[in-house]
C-alpha cells in the first residue's frame, strides 16, 4: 500500500475509454476515489472484474450508451457530483476533459488532466494508415488542436507522461507537470537469472530454447508490428531462432497480420496470447523473455520498455516521441520503420548478451531512480493536493 495516512482527498476520476487497474487501485490508495467510467469498455477490459479481485476501496460509476451518449450523461455526472469533490481528475485532454472543465468552471472545483499520449501525433498515424481521407484527417486534427487549446486554458493542472509530453503539452498550457501514470513496481518486475527464466517458460508454455522476443503493444494504428515482424523474419534468415510473441488485446490481428505480410513459416514463430493480469502475470512474460520489440510510428513514452528494463530485459525500439527521450543510452533505438536496422539491433543483441544485459541492468537503475511505482503516485497525491488548495 502507498499511503501511510488515511485519505482525505476526494477526487472525481473521469474515465472516457480504457484505463489501467494500476492506475486505478493506486489512485483509490492516495484518495477517496470515484471513478465515472463507460459501462461497456468498463467490462470488455476486465476492470470490472479486476477490481473486485484487488479489493481497492472505490465508488464506480457505470456510464451506458454509446460515444455521444456517454459525452451527455457523463457531464450530468460530473455537474452533480463535483460538489462533493476535491479536485476532478480527467483521463487524457480532449472530449473528457472537456466535460471535466466545464464541470469544474461550473461548479468552481479544480480540474487536472492526466495525458500518456500525444493526440496529433497518433491521429496522424490514422491517416498515415489510409484509414482517414484528406478532408476527414485535416478536420479531425483541427479538432483536436481545439479541444487541446481550450482545455489547456481551463485546467488547474495538466500532467504529462515524461518529458516528451510534457514539451507538447507546454505549449498549450503554463501550468503543467510530468505524471508519471503508474509508474513501474519494480519489486515484482525485477531481473530472473536463467533457471528462473526456463521455470517461467514452462509454466508459460513458452518455448525453452529458442530466443524469445516479446511484442507486448496493442495492434493500434500507432503501433507498427509490421516492422517487428519483418525485422525477426531477416534475423531467422541469418539463422537466430527467433520467435515473436504478442500478448494483449488484438492478438488474433496480430497473427493474422503476419499471415498476409506473405511470411515464410509463421506458424512456427509468430506467437499470439490473450492479455495477461497487468498485476499477477504480465511480468512474468518480460521475465521470461530474451529481449523487448517496441516498434511504433508514435509513442508519447511507452511502460512497456520501461518494464522491460525494470526486468533486466535489453530493449530494441524506435527513435520516436518519447522514446526517443526516455531510452537513450539504456535501449537500442533504431529509425522509424527501418526493418533492417531493427534486425541488426536484434542480431547485436543475440550475440553480445553479456553486454546487452548490463545496458539493461543500467536501465533497471533509472527505472527504480525515475519511473518506481512509489514515486509515480507520491507525486499524483502531491499534484492533486496543490490542484485542491487552489480551488477557484
Amino acid at each position: 500500500m502507498l499511503l501511510e495516512r488515511e485519505p482525505r482527498l476526494k477526487v472525481l476520476f473521469l474515465v472516457e475509454g480504457f484505463t489501467d487497474i494500476r492506475f486505478v487501485q493506486g489512485l483509490s490508495e492516495i484518495s477517496r476515489l470515484t471513478l465515472v467510467v463507460p459501462q461497456r469498455q468498463f467490462h470488455e477490459s476486465k476492470l470490472a472484474e479486476r477490481l473486485v479481485q484487488s479489493g481497492a476501496q472505490l465508488e464506480v460509476i457505470e456510464v451506458p450508451g454509446n460515444r455521444l451518449t456517454f459525452q451527455a450523461r457523463s457531464f450530468a455526472q460530473l455537474l452533480s457530483r463535483a460538489g462533493r469533490v476535491d479536485v476532478i481528475l480527467a483521463q487524457e485532454v480532449l472530449r473528457g476533459a472537456l466535460n471535466a472543465n466545464l464541470a469544474g468552471l461550473l461548479r468552481r472545483v479544480p480540474v487536472v488532466m492526466h495525458m500518456g499520449i500525444a493526440p496529433v501525433e497518433y491521429f496522424r498515424c490514422r491517416r498515415e494508415r489510409h484509414q482517414l481521407g484528406p478532408v476527414a484527417a485535416a478536420v479531425g486534427e483541427g479538432i483536436i488542436r481545439a479541444l487541446m487549446t481550450v482545455n489547456g486554458r481551463l485546467s488547474t493542472r495538466w500532467l504529462a507522461l515524461g518529458d516528451y509530453l510534457q514539451g507538447i503539452a507546454s505549449t498549450y498550457s503554463t501550468r503543467t507537470e510530468i505524471g508519471r501514470y503508474y509508474g513501474v513496481d519494480t519489486d515484482v518486475f525485477r531481473p530472473a537469472d536463467e533457471k528462473e527464466k526456463q521455470t517461467l517458460r514452462q509454466k508459460l508454455e513458452l518455448p525453452r530454447d529458442r530466443f524469445i522476443i516479446f511484442f507486448s503493444s496493442r495492434v493500434s494504428h500507432e503501433k507498427d508490428p509490421e516492422t517487428a515482424l519483418l525485422a525477426t523474419a531477416r534475423v531467422r534468415q541469418q539463422g537466430l531462432d527467433a520467435v515473436l510473441l504478442n500478448l494483449g488485446g488484438g492478438y488474433e490481428e496480430f497473427l493474422a497480420l503476419a499471415k498476409t505480410m506473405g511470411l515464410s513459416g509463421t506458424d512456427d514463430w509468430v506467437l499470439g496470447r490473450p492479455p495477461a493480469h497487468p498485476v499477477m502475470e504480465v511480468m512474468n512474460y518480460f521475465r521470461a523473455s530474451d529481449l523487448l520489440v517496441q516498434a511504433s510510428l508514435a509513442e508519447g513514452l511507452g511502460l512497456a520498455p520501461l518494464e522491460a528494463l525494470a526486468c533486466g530485459v535489453p530493449v530494441v525500439a524506435t527513435a520516436v516521441g518519447g522514446m526517443a527521450v526516455a531510452l537513450k543510452g539504456y535501449a537500442d533505438l533504431t529509425p522509424r520503420q527501418d526493418p533492417d536496422a531493427m534486425a541488426e539491433a536484434i542480431l547485436k543483441v543475440s550475440r553480445e548478451p553479456l553486454h546487452a544485459r548490463e545496458q539493461a541492468l543500467r536501465g533497471r537503475e533509472y527505472v527504480i531512480r525515475e519511473w518506481s511505482r512509489k514515486r509515480a503516485f507520491e507525486e499524483l497525491r502531491g499534484s492533486l493536493e496543490r490542484a485542491a488548495r487552489s480551488r477557484p
